[in-house]
This record gives C-alpha cells, sequence and structure tokens, in this order.
C-alpha cells in the first residue's frame, strides 16, 4: 500500500531531523510510527485515532 501525507514544513522539519538522528529514511521512520501506533492496545489506539481526527477536522473538511 502507498500513502500520500501532506506535512507543513515544521513537521517535515522534525521528520527528517529524527530520521537522521536515528540514521533511518524518513519512510523508514513514517512505518515505524505507524506499526507502534496499530501496535497499541485498541483503546489507547481510538483515543490517538479520535484525538488526531478532531485536530484536524477543519483540514479534513476543507480537503473533501
Amino acid at each position: 500500500m502507498t500513502l500520500n501525507l501532506e506535512l507543513d514544513a515544521q513537521q517535515t522539519q522534525r521528520l527528517q531531523e529524527v530520521a537522521r538522528r536515528l540514521n533511518v529514511s524518513v519512510d523508514e521512520l513514517a512505518k515505524a510510527a505507524i506499526n507502534d501506533l496499530l501496535a497499541k492496545p485498541e483503546s489507547e489506539f481510538e483515543r490517538a485515532a479520535t484525538r488526531v481526527l478532531k485536530k484536524n477536522a477543519e483540514l479534513y473538511r476543507r480537503l473533501a
């Protein structure tokens, strides 16, 4: 599966810095972060997903 994300400049910079610090590619870091999120117990994942969806609701509305 291919996933495209649009990050703002600050998010992109932070992602690149962390990847560089960990000596992995940005893709590998993003994949690891997703794996970590999905590996959490269901209730923690649902809380995190709900928080992200609420935080970005306006963005999602504009993109629709």
